[in-house]
């Protein structure tokens, strides 16, 4: 047992390392580390299941620094506990290029830490996906060898983004009993007092989610232990409210605004020094004290070397089969089987449906290839084909279950898959519709910044929508969509392109995707069997020029490559060569080696493009002086074919543009 002034002195050795570190670089948040350290040495002395030895060990508990901006608390207590990377060095590059002690967290930089969290209430989003990941291998494997907690610090900003009413809501009807939530409740945002914008009463917010919820003094090492205690007990999600005091020990700007983001200046950090009766230098740590932490740091080495003993044990089939899955080793020759056989059978029977409906067919073949494919709907399963039958759901109950209903809360949707996959074992994707892709945005966005294998299947993907109309309607989307670096973005023309896209998003374990989805049924254009995934270059040639050299180049995604196929037809019949090029993913295209790019792009003098979009993006294929037709504003309520007719995307129209570019009318 930690004795009161022991824990006061290993709690001030983080306040010390925080803001000392952040006076160096003159840039920082002090405010957080310094009223949060009470609770946190308690968590990381008595409660929290890790070894700096094993950063990696599989069944440690998570521990989410949802309050990315308070990141010096984390980096001090990796240094603290022992994680070998974090040297005293780091500390003192924080903010600085190259150092592994970024401004906020980020996964795969600093040993230690989980995810990649800064943009409020992305954390905790994160962290209701590692807790379902946790409880769903828990019920394949069994906890002998998957048995860990998802522990969150979270603040009142991240409590008050909206992101987060869906992510309590989620968990709580998930019963996610071993996700326990550390408030700090020091109730002062950047503006000033939390009054100011804010009076909800978050326990009791929390408890009407299906949580347990309790509000404790936050700097007293007795409670906070205690209400850890009975979270850890309880059957239900837990918030603890942890009452503290922004940059606690700082003699002017503990309690205020001021300390939040912003270092405490050098008179301040002396006076702090004073008041905790930290005598000490800078970054220096008292040898008994740093001791204090490593010890606490080795204190799960004895249950890490019995889970080791537990999963050596295991069948060698099910030792192979779990660190395939944490891996995140995709079994690629069972995807290709499977997608080369809905090739074959499309080849056999071509079925002219929506991209959607094929999207449900691929699915079909690999789920059952794919045990760790894990789907889900924000409320939309039967428009986004996302549930094939018999597939079991996952809930309280049965935990065990692949399907997800989120509900209509997109933006924790997004947020929890990428939880999923840092926490390892599972390959999430879900559906919604394109046009609500603007609510997973800054989830898609970390999504790739961290480089996780996350599907979105987003269907109703255009004015072929139609009654719908113009609030439905994706326009900009496409173009924004692609705009996110390391996104993928798939809008295959037809059932052929679909399982293809499919099969590329599922190998991608670097990359989200999106798969852009049609509502309209469109013509097979493949007939033919390839066993080529010929969607792998992003582009292809899917009707090459009759005759003589093209004159005109189509590019077309979705379903107006059926409309760009057609209108080389009418040039055709006009004595005039085209040939179409399908670019189902700009990104892919973009990426392969230059002269495949040129071949697919091509001489042909004239270039358009045909798409139900917006032009944006565009110009890297066709150049500024090619033709884009597209969407110049947003749509109207009509039935789809008469806003493609209304808004010129026909093979008439199509062609009459070549014709005019051609001066061939």
């Amino acid at each position: 047992m930690i004795s009161r002034a022991q824990h006061d002195r290993m709690a001030n050795a983080i306040r010390a390392l925080s803001m000392d570190a952040i006076e160096q670089a003159q840039s920082g948040h002090p405010g957080l580390p310094l009223g949060a350290a009470d609770f946190a040495t308690v968590l990381f002395t008595r409660a929290l299941k890790y070894d700096p030895s094993r950063p990696d060990w599989l069944d440690r508990d998570r521990f989410v620094l949802s309050a990315g901006h308070g990141s010096m608390l984390l980096y001090a207590l990796l240094h603290l506990t022992g994680y070998e990377a974090v040297t005293i060095d780091e500390i003192k590059r924080f903010r600085q290029l190259g150092s592994l002690t970024p401004g906020h967290p980020e996964v795969g930089v600093t040993p230690g830490v989980e995810t990649t969290t800064g943009p409020l209430g992305q954390g905790l989003a994160n962290a209701v996906g590692m807790a379902i990941a946790e409880r769903h291998l828990a019920a394949e494997f069994g906890p002998e060898l998957v048995d860990h907690r998802t522990y969150v610090l979270a603040s009142d900003g991240d409590l008050m983004e909206g992101i987060s009413h869906e992510s309590i809501a989620l968990a709580g009807h998930l019963r996610l009993n071993k996700l326990i939530v550390l408030y700090d409740e020091n109730r002062v945002s950047i503006d000033g007092p939390l009054l100011l914008t804010d009076s909800v009463d978050q326990v009791a917010r929390f408890k009407a989610a299906g949580w347990a919820a309790t509000r404790i003094d936050g700097h007293d090492p007795a409670v906070i232990a205690s209400a850890l205690a009975a979270a850890r007990a309880s059957e239900l999600p837990s918030l603890i409210a942890c009452r503290t005091i922004i940059a606690f020990g700082a003699p002017t700007k503990a309690g205020t605004e001021g300390s939040h983001g912003a270092p405490l200046g050098a008179e301040e950090v002396a006076g702090t020094r004073v008041d905790l009766n930290w005598p000490y230098p800078p970054f220096e740590i008292p040898e008994e004290i740093l001791q204090a932490w490593r010890m606490a740091g080795q204190r799960s080495e004895p249950i890490r070397q019995a889970w080791e003993r537990r999963y050596n044990a295991m069948p060698a089939d099910r030792r192979a089969e779990f660190d395939r899955r944490m891996r995140g080793e995709l079994p690629a020759e069972r995807v290709q089987a499977v997608v080369s056989k809905v090739k074959e059978q499309l080849a056999a029977e071509p079925k002219s449906i929506a991209t959607r409906a094929a999207s449900g067919l691929a699915l079909q073949a690999l789920i059952p290839a794919i045990p760790e494919l894990v789907g889900g709907s924000a409320d939309l399963t039967g428009s986004n084909n996302t549930k094939i039958k018999g597939m079991p759901v996952l809930t309280a109950a049965f935990p065990g279950g692949r399907y997800i209903h989120y509900g209509i809360r997109e933006h924790a949707m997004a947020g929890a898959m990428n939880g999923m996959v840092l926490h390892g074992g599972m390959i999430p994707y879900s559906g919604t519709f394109l046009v609500f892709s603007d609510y997973c945005r800054p989830s898609l966005r970390l999504a790739a910044f961290m480089g996780l294998r996350v599907i979105h299947v987003m269907t109703h993907d255009s004015i072929g929508i139609g009654e719908d109309g113009p609030t439905h309607h994706p326009v900009e989307q496409l173009s924004a969509l692609r705009a996110i670096p390391r996104l993928q973005v798939f809008r295959p023309c037809d059932a052929v392109e679909t399982a293809e896209c499919w099969q590329l998003a599922l190998q991608s374990a670097g990359r989200p995707s999106v798969l852009s989805l049609t509502r309209q049924n469109v013509t097979q254009l493949r007939t033919d069997f390839d066993a080529e995934n010929r969607c792998a270059l992003g582009a292809y040639e899917l009707v090459p020029a009759q005759g003589d050299a093209a004159e005109v180049s189509f590019f077309a995604t979705g379903s107006e490559v059926a409309t760009a196929v057609e209108a080389q037809r009418l040039l055709a019949d006009r004595g005039i060569s085209a040939r179409v090029v399908s670019v189902p993913c700009f990104e892919l295209l973009f990426d392969a080696p230059a002269e495949a790019r040129h071949a697919i792009i091509g001489k042909a003098p004239v270039k358009i493009a045909v798409e139900a979009g917006i032009r944006q993006g565009w110009d890297a294929i066709i150049g500024v002086d090619g033709v884009f037709i597209g969407m110049p504003d947003y749509g109207f309520s009509a039935p789809h074919k008469e806003l493609f007719h209304h808004f010129g995307i026909t093979p008439e129209k199509v062609a009459e543009v070549a014709l005019t570019k051609l001066n061939r009318q």
